[in-house]
C-alpha cells in the first residue's frame, strides 16, 4: 500500500509541475502578444501596463507555488485588484454610477482582505516563518 501512495504522490507531483509549466508558457506567450500589440500600435497605454502587471503576478504566483508547494492567498487578491483597476480604466466611460459603486466596493473589500491576511500572518505566522 505504501508503494501505491508513493506512486500516486509522484503522479500528482508530475501533473503539478506540468500544469505550472503550461501556465508559465501560456503567460509568457500572452506577455509577448501584449508587447507585440504595443509595438504594432506604437503606443503604450496604462491598461497595457496593468495587463503586464497581471501577467507578472501570475508568473510570481507560479514561482512561489513551485518553490513552496503552496499558494499564498494574497496573490490572487492582488491580481483581482489590478484586474478591476484595469476594467475601470478601460470601461469608465460606459459604466453607470451603480457599476462604479459596485466595483469600488469590491476593491475596498479586496483591500481589506489583503490587510486582514497580512495582519493575520504577522500575528500568527506559519511554523516555518518563525
Amino acid at each position: 500500500m505504501k508503494d501505491h501512495n508513493n506512486v500516486f504522490k509522484l503522479i500528482l507531483k508530475a501533473l503539478e509541475v506540468t500544469g505550472l509549466i503550461i501556465i508559465c508558457i501560456a503567460t509568457v506567450i500572452a506577455i509577448w502578444q501584449e508587447v507585440w500589440v504595443m509595438i504594432d500600435h506604437k503606443k503604450v497605454a496604462l491598461s497595457d501596463l496593468l495587463l503586464l502587471f497581471i501577467y507578472m503576478e501570475v508568473l510570481t504566483m507560479v514561482g512561489i507555488y513551485y518553490q513552496k508547494s503552496m499558494l499564498p492567498v494574497r496573490f490572487p487578491i492582488y491580481i483581482a485588484i489590478v484586474a478591476l483597476a484595469r476594467y475601470i480604466i478601460l470601461g469608465s466611460k460606459e459604466l453607470d454610477p451603480w457599476d462604479m459603486f459596485g466595483i469600488g466596493a469590491t476593491l475596498l473589500v479586496l483591500a481589506v482582505a489583503v490587510f486582514i491576511v497580512r495582519w493575520g500572518h504577522t500575528w500568527y505566522p506559519y511554523e516555518e516563518d518563525k
